[in-house]
C-alpha cells in the first residue's frame, strides 16, 4: 500500500462511507486493520439538515469511540468532531433546508484522522448526492 498518510486515511474514511450494507462495512473495516492498520468505521445517519449537524458530529465521535477509532480523550473526540463539521460545512449549500440521509465514514492511522459523510439530499424523489471530508491530526 505503499507509505500511509492523510490521502490513504482521507480515502479510506471516503470508502467506508460508501458501504452499501454492514456486511460490506465490516469487511472493509477488517481489510483496512489488517493490511494497513488503518481502523475505521461508519454509522447511518438521516434527517433535516440544519436540525441534525449537532447529531451528526455526535453520533460519528460516538462510534469512533464506540469502535476504538479514537480514545476517550479530548483532544481526540475533538478531532473526530471538527473533522465532522468541516465535512457537514463542504456540503451545507446543497442541504440547507432539505433532508439528508446516508453515511458517515472516519477512519485513522496514527496521528491522521478524517471523516467522510456521503448523503442523499433532497426533497421528495429530487436527490442529489454529496461527499463532505474532513481532516485532523492528533497526537
Amino acid at each position: 500500500m505503499g507509505e500511509i498518510g492523510s490521502r490513504i486515511v482521507a480515502s479510506s474514511a471516503i470508502k467506508m462511507a460508501l458501504t452499501s450494507t454492514r456486511a460490506e462495512e465490516t469487511e472493509l473495516k477488517n481489510e483496512l486493520r489488517e493490511a494497513s492498520q488503518i481502523r475505521a468505521v461508519a454509522v447511518d445517519y438521516g434527517g433535516e439538515y440544519i436540525h441534525s449537524m449537532g447529531k451528526i458530529v455526535e453520533r460519528a465521535v460516538v462510534a469512533a469511540r464506540r469502535e476504538g477509532v479514537i480514545r476517550d480523550t479530548h483532544a481526540e473526540e475533538g478531532a473526530v468532531a471538527g473533522a465532522a463539521r468541516e465535512a457537514m460545512g463542504q456540503i451545507m449549500t446543497k442541504a440547507l433546508g432539505l433532508n439528508v440521509g446516508g453515511k458517515i465514514g472516519i477512519a485513522r492511522y496514527k496521528d491522521h484522522v478524517s471523516v467522510a459523510v456521503f448523503f442523499g439530499i433532497g426533497l421528495l424523489h429530487l436527490d442529489e448526492v454529496a461527499i463532505g471530508l474532513g481532516h485532523r491530526a492528533v497526537s
